[in-house]
């Protein structure tokens, strides 16, 4: 039977690290931009325009939702945080298995087998 979680995968690096930097709690547009290149060890840096067309799509995904606060940013508008819905850590950790399955895989078949 097929599984449309599975059917969303692989993620590209930039999505799973802005999920990733969202497991554990909201955060605002900078944060999430610091996290993603901290997370990622500096290979993956994101723009503020690319950082938000990405928030845009996993918020009509339905894989984020979005918090505005009662923190006013420098321009006088009110902050937006952003947290991980039930079917974006479903997703997440849908992404971190199937990682796992290919490195096992490629684990064994460095070690001499033959999956």
């Amino acid at each position: 039977m097929p599984n449309p979680i599975h059917d969303e995968l692989p993620l590209t690096e930039s999505t799973f690290f802005i999920l990733l930097a969202l497991a554990r709690g909201p955060r605002h547009g900078y944060a999430i931009l610091k996290d993603v290149t901290d997370l990622s060890e500096g290979r993956v840096s994101l723009s503020t325009g690319t950082l938000y067309g990405a928030l845009d799509r996993l918020l009509k995904q339905g894989w984020i939702e979005r918090l505005e606060t009662d923190e006013e940013e420098e321009n006088g508008r009110k902050r937006k945080d952003y947290f991980l819905t039930h079917k974006g850590r479903v997703i997440l950790i849908a992404e971190m298995e199937r990682m796992n399955t290919v490195l096992a895989v490629a684990r064994h078949r460095l070690a001499g087998g033959n999956a």
